[in-house]
């Protein structure tokens, strides 16, 4: 079996000790699941061999990251390649089979049901596809029913639900019952009620796949524009690579419950790991991802360098207008040092054509 790949990406853009720290994860189902981990022989075969040989499927394997502060991590794949699972691990709604979780920089895999608790209500909130809001309830009381179960009082339980339904946009519905409104206005009361605890992480498990294109664009928008606002980190779970790469400071890419890449959204469209990555990214506009960095060349002679000067993560899409006015190379300059330039020839050849073909 092929070894997994890991793009070296640290979310180093986030300040502070990672908020989640995974190491070694395993998660395993079967008769003799926890045999697994501890086998250089078994943790070596493919997903079919494991099967036939123990009967056990390993649903995340070997999973190592750090989540930081404020940042929105996104873990991507198809449908059986262990993103759900590896949520529901890293809350322990799942319980590993092997490897090591950390929050905020304590044991979480030693915590028990008591602490257990007090995380859940405390400092973690998450977001499903189903809704779950109680029917007989009005919007207003399904945002604050998870103050109501930590024993807040009723006025300062008000006071916090009306805060979140005016940050979500829903002011007009708050007296209204979920049979009365839309699937995007009901998730809208999901995303209110996750953030009426003022937890320290939230989990989004696939929460918009429901819901029809125009709606989820919406709700996406709705997402970082919630995170511009509370900046709370974020882990969230997609099996939409343009989702992905609209909400996620880095993205991991997996696939038969392995880690396949880990990178920046411009990363994992300039440098793919393998053909399987390859293949997610081959249809993005890449001049909608791809930042001057990635197309930029040295100079050669007979070069003009006094053309205009950009940073190196501008955009290409934005900086087309700016190279094509020019007439001349455009710089691309950090800190005072050239880094190289940028001419019609590289924008072009990413705006106009695919950029990535022979």
């Amino acid at each position: 079996m092929a070894a997994p790949v890991q793009q070296p990406s640290t979310g180093d853009d986030h300040a502070g000790a990672p908020v989640i720290s995974v190491r070694g994860l395993w998660k395993v189902f079967g008769p003799r699941a926890a045999e697994v981990p501890r086998s250089t022989e078994l943790r070596a075969l493919s997903r079919s061999e494991l099967m036939e040989q123990t009967g056990c499927t390993a649903a995340v394997r070997e999973v190592d990251f750090d989540v930081s502060p404020g940042e929105v991590f996104v873990v991507m794949g198809l449908s059986g390649s262990g993103k759900s699972t590896l949520v529901r691990c890293l809350t322990r709604l799942i319980e590993p089979t092997a490897g090591e979780l950390s929050f905020e920089r304590e044991d979480l895999l030693a915590a028990d049901a008591k602490q257990l608790r007090t995380l859940r209500r405390n400092k973690f909130s998450m977001v499903f596809q189903h809704f779950g809001l109680l029917p007989h309830r009005s919007v207003v009381d399904n945002v604050g029913f998870g103050l109501e179960v930590r024993g807040v009082g009723k006025a300062e339980r008000l006071r916090r639900a009306n805060e979140v339904i005016e940050l979500v946009g829903l002011d007009s519905y708050r007296n209204s019952y979920p049979d009365q409104l839309s699937g995007g206005m009901q998730q809208r009361v999901g995303l209110a009620r996750a953030l009426a605890g003022e937890p320290d992480v939230l989990f989004f498990d696939e929460p918009f796949s429901a819901l029809d294109p125009l709606i989820r664009r919406e709700m996406q928008n709705e997402v970082i524009h919630l995170h511009r606002t509370v900046g709370k980190t974020m882990v969230f779970i997609t099996h939409d690579l343009s989702e992905a790469l609209k909400l996620g400071d880095r993205i991991l890419i997996m696939r038969d419950g392995q880690m396949v890449q880990l990178g920046t959204g411009d990363e994992l469209v300039g440098a793919p790991a393998d053909d399987y990555v390859r293949d997610f990214v081959r249809d993005v506009p890449r001049a909608d991802v791809l930042t001057l960095k990635w197309i930029m060349r040295a100079p050669r002679p007979g070069d003009e360098l006094d053309g205009p000067e950009l940073g190196p993560d501008t955009l290409a899409r934005e900086a087309t207008r700016s190279v094509l006015a020019a007439g001349k190379p455009v710089k691309v300059v950090r800190d005072g040092e050239l880094l190289g330039i940028v001419s019609d020839e590289e924008i072009l050849t990413l705006v106009v054509g695919r950029g990535d073909e022979e």
